[in-house]
């Protein structure tokens, strides 16, 4: 318990750090790695970090429903808000698909970008600072205007489709309107059973199970996505008043007497979270347009410099440590243009491989999921056209390759092939 929030606020600023720090460090040690995960299943039908990948999401998923049962804490109300009633469907899955092509040709998601510059890498920095603007901009006016890149790209025809729903957009909530019932026990139920079904299909495969570091890479994800929560939900009490109030809810209370009235000192972003990548990547830049003011560091900020130091320290640890730059000018183009749909997908979709693969879904928001289906589809996409472009060449138009690999996915007719399957 804290007797002000500004010594919470320290303590859950320390503990993310903490957490990042760990995952950082056993992310580069496993090399867990999303987008690897999906081009291992795409390039050579290996299933090992994709299953890594899925491991931290049923571990979240299990983590949280359990604590929510327990009534340790509640993910109902969050930051992004994952069970918010507004289900922006079209923006979930079209944000998933930019981001899934972005994270192909970036050389690998937010995370991994901040794994990628502790250990070395100064294509990442590139990446980073190129997400970092156009994650701000995305939901932060230009200069001397009110647009934004959401307000004048994406607004006017993404919005239109968003459906307001009666309650929250979780599983359980979803069902317990559509079919009655109480919403904390089919939570619950939802959550033991989707966790099972997803635990039997990662550890389903004798290979998996064999490979100590996809196991532990996705139980390390999963288990800090679980503690990032506990510790912005359930970590830190404050005496206000005679009245014992959360973190989160302490913050909500705007009780800031003890800062007398000073509102520029109020931390920004505060409330119960978990680990997302690109939206923080994107307060780094509001930080340093704020002249480094110490109320602008947030939960994000915290967890990025935490995985930047956390993979450093592992990178000198296991001497493994690199400079590496681009190969050429067109490698330069290539991951500036993934930095850019990166930076807006992921604001759109309303988080990344982790911050809606992972955490999101822990919270059993059906947006979350739709976003995980567009990430996959997008990246995979992506692979699928770069290979047969590498094969067939002159002879492989863009088109072509886009519609033999929708094929290769079965969401066109086979009829429609345009190149021979390799």
């Amino acid at each position: 318990m804290s007797e002000t929030f500004l010594s919470a606020h320290m303590t859950v600023l320390l503990a993310v750090f903490a957490i990042a720090f760990v995952m950082g460090a056993i992310v580069n040690k496993t090399n867990f790695c999303t987008m690897g995960a999906v081009s291992d299943w795409v390039n050579m039908g290996d299933t090992g970090r994709f299953r890594a990948w899925i491991l931290a999401m049923a571990t979240a998923i299990l983590g949280v429903t359990l604590i929510e049962a327990g009534d340790i804490l509640s993910v109902d109300k969050t930051l992004p808000p994952y069970r918010g009633s507004n289900f922006a469907w079209l923006e979930y899955v079209f944000g998933g698909i930019l981001f899934g092509i972005g994270m192909t040709l970036g050389s690998g998601c937010g995370n991994k970008t901040l794994v990628r510059i502790g250990g070395g890498n100064l294509k990442s920095i590139i990446v980073f600072a190129i997400i970092a603007v156009f994650a701000y901009f995305m939901i932060n006016p230009f200069p001397g205007t009110d647009a934004t890149i959401y307000s004048l790209v994406f607004y006017p025809w993404t919005s239109p489709a968003s459906v307001s729903m009666a309650g929250a957009q979780d599983i359980g909530s979803v069902v317990s309107r559509l079919a009655g019932g109480e919403v904390d026990v089919l939570r619950l139920v939802f959550g033991l059973l989707l966790a099972a079904a997803l635990l039997f299909y990662v550890f389903r495969s004798k290979e998996f199970r064999g490979s100590f570091d996809n196991v532990l890479g996705g139980l390390t994800v999963g288990l800090a996505v679980l503690a990032a929560w506990y510790a912005t939900g359930a970590l830190v009490s404050i005496d206000a008043d005679g009245d014992l109030l959360s973190w989160a809810d302490y913050a909500s209370a705007e009780n800031w007497d003890m800062l007398e009235d000073d509102a520029d000192a109020r931390p920004r972003d505060v409330g119960v979270q978990s680990f997302t990548f690109i939206n923080p990547i994107g307060q780094t830049l509001r930080l340093i347009l704020e002249k480094f003011d110490f109320s602008f560091v947030t939960f994000g900020i915290a967890a990025v410099i935490g995985v930047i130091l956390g993979s450093f320290v592992w990178s000198l640890i296991s001497k493994n440590f690199r400079i590496e730059w681009f190969v050429n000018f067109r490698d330069f183009v290539t991951h500036v243009i993934g930095a850019m749909l990166m930076g807006i997908g992921g604001v759109l979709g309303l988080g990344c491989t982790i911050g809606q693969g992972v955490t999101g879904a822990s919270t059993l928001a059906i947006g979350s999921f739709l976003t995980f289906g567009g990430i996959v589809l997008g990246s995979a996409l992506t692979m699928k056209i770069q290979y047969y472009k590498l094969v067939y060449e002159d002879e492989a138009s863009f088109g072509k390759a886009l519609i033999t690999a929708l094929v290769d996915f079965r969401l066109l007719p086979s009829g429609l092939r345009q190149l021979e399957a390799v």
